[in-house]
């Protein structure tokens, strides 16, 4: 996931449905063929009666007039959705361990992706976008000297080479400090002896002009603005390193008594001049306190290194695996199957890419008994989702005529997962009140059928207006970027969306497969896959 997804879903007001819920005539007639002669004469009096509002609504209109669907519940091989995650973490970089957007690792992921959509008779595609992309050279360094004999005589010494006696504390990388999303490359070393301004929490009335030329402390807490605010800030005030101390997240869940840094992006687009020369990392809340204590005010002196090329250009992959319908009506399911540059990434998000694929196993088996769906349907993992929803906004912009056209629904997973200690339950929301109604009647399905699940992990489902769906996942360009290039206004695509709970390790070097708990995946997969199911099947 791009962002943290710290803000709560809440229960919102059902608001009035907006365009997207609109049908032609063309698509409606062999929908309203297929119901039950009984139920014609009452479709047909109420075209007659008030044509536009059938006409518009017609996909609420025919749900009215079917009743209560009889749901019939997909099966979900957790075992499977985990030897998929397993591979998928395996796949990772030798040192990094993820899956990086733009590197080798994340284009031989969607290889694999898509071989192993073509093993289960899936026909698939990979398409490659070119994107702005922060690209990584040498290991960053972070460390502190401490004067030695010489160093002490001599101050333009201290810690340099001849300072023999000095004493040298090394942070590890990924571990004790990560680079952040378009940290630009810092080359500031001990001898440079710079000066390190701690600015609070970094807000406006902050004293920035200080921090020229110097490093600044930032303290990450509960009000303190995001990466892109702070990293404009920085740039403008002409700062040559920005550390921001973890305060705020994960502290003690991972670590007794300690914060582990995490990775956040910047958001590009809302900075016109990116810094080339800004190094920009985090650091744990211990690591924060040690610089504090041995630089601000003590004798150490800082070395900090970054070889980040933030103005660089990478290509992402989106694979698609693709059951073509009876219709170009789309169904699509997808999740991202990149990963923050310092972690496994075995949560966030190889749990919804394996889920998609296990979903996309069944439905295969489905097709095989009952034949082609009502809808064509997509099963996508996007590249580029951890640095800007690059893939699957590319992937919708090159896509957009047929999208605005055919969009049934867009289904998202990502951190569909839920810690078995740390368990608080799924939250399943969405934008159009059919959908979330069918989500409804299919839970309901699935605590009668799976009486022990639904016990252990508390399903929260929620409708939200269009406007209120999150921008921080792959979802986004599917509500907000699905328009016709000659209309006023926007037209909101429909999509449904699923957040775990508990990954507590999220975006660090802890989130690996000794956490990983695939029993949860299937609350979601089994939900959602059912919705799929009923979709391009029906009852049958």
């Amino acid at each position: 996931m791009s962002e943290s997804n710290d803000a709560e879903i809440v229960d919102a007001e059902v608001v009035e449905e907006d365009a997207s819920s609109r049908f032609s005539i063309g698509q409606i007639i062999p929908r309203i063929k297929a119901l039950p002669t009984s139920a014609l004469a009452v479709v047909v009096i109420m075209l007659i009666g008030s044509m536009g509002g059938a006409v518009l609504y017609a996909d609420d209109v025919i749900e009215w007039v079917r009743g209560e669907p009889d749901y019939q519940l997909i099966d979900f091989n957790a075992s499977e959705a985990r030897n998929f995650a397993q591979t998928l973490v395996d796949m990772g970089h030798p040192e990094w361990a993820g899956r990086m957007s733009g590197t080798v690792e994340e284009r031989t992921t969607a290889e694999w992706i898509k071989s192993n959509f073509s093993s289960m008779g899936i026909p698939s595609t990979i398409e490659e976008f070119d994107v702005p992309m922060f690209v990584i050279g040498e290991e960053p360094e972070l460390s502190i000297c401490t004067p030695g004999d010489i160093g002490e005589t001599f101050p333009n010494l201290a810690c340099s080479d001849a300072d023999l006696n000095r004493d040298i504390l090394e942070f590890d990388h990924r571990m004790d400090f990560v680079l952040q999303g378009y940290s630009g490359s810092a080359f500031i070393r001990y001898v440079d002896d710079i000066d390190l301004i701690d600015l609070g929490t970094g807000n406006e009335s902050a004293d920035w002009p200080s921090a020229a030329s110097s490093v600044a402390l930032i303290h990450q807490l509960p009000e303190t603005e995001s990466n892109t605010v702070l990293f404009e800030r920085a740039s403008n005030n002409d700062v040559a390193g920005l550390i921001i101390i973890n305060e705020r997240q994960n502290c003690d869940d991972l670590i007794d008594g300690d914060c582990v840094p995490y990775f956040k992006t910047v958001d590009i687009s809302a900075i016109s001049n990116i810094p080339i020369e800004l190094g920009f990392i985090m650091v744990s809340k211990s690591v924060g306190q040690t610089i504090i204590d041995m630089v601000m005010n003590g004798d150490g002196q800082l070395q900090f290194m970054t070889d980040v090329e933030n103005a660089g250009e990478a290509t992402v992959y989106v694979t698609c695996g693709i059951i073509q319908g009876k219709s170009d009506s789309l169904v699509i399911i997808g999740a991202h199957h990149d990963t923050v540059y310092n972690g496994p990434g075995a949560v966030d998000d190889t749990s919804g890419t394996s889920t998609v694929l296990e979903m996309a196993r069944q439905m295969a088996l489905i097709e095989s008994q009952l034949g082609k769906p009502a809808h064509t349907i997509y099963f996508c993992t996007w590249g580029g989702e951890e640095e800007g929803l690059f893939g699957s906004t590319q992937w919708v912009a090159k896509h957009n005529r047929n999208l605005y056209e055919n969009l049934r629904i867009y289904i998202n997973l990502d951190m569909n997962h839920v810690d078995a200690e740390r368990n608080s339950g799924v939250t399943l929301f969405g934008n159009h009140a059919t959908d979330v109604d069918m989500i409804r009647g299919i839970t309901k399905v699935f605590k009668a059928q799976y009486p022990e699940l639904a016990d252990k992990y508390t399903i929260r489902i929620n409708k939200l207006a269009s406007t209120e769906m999150p921008y921080n996942s792959d979802h986004a360009p599917f509500v907000y970027n699905i328009d016709e290039q000659e209309a006023d206004g926007i037209d909101y695509g429909r999509a449904v969306v699923c957040y775990g709970s508990g990954s507590q390790e999220y975006h660090t070097y802890l989130d690996g497969m000794d956490r990983f708990n695939e029993e949860s995946l299937a609350v979601s997969g089994i939900i959602y896959g059912s919705l799929v199911r009923y979709l391009g099947w029906g009852s049958r």
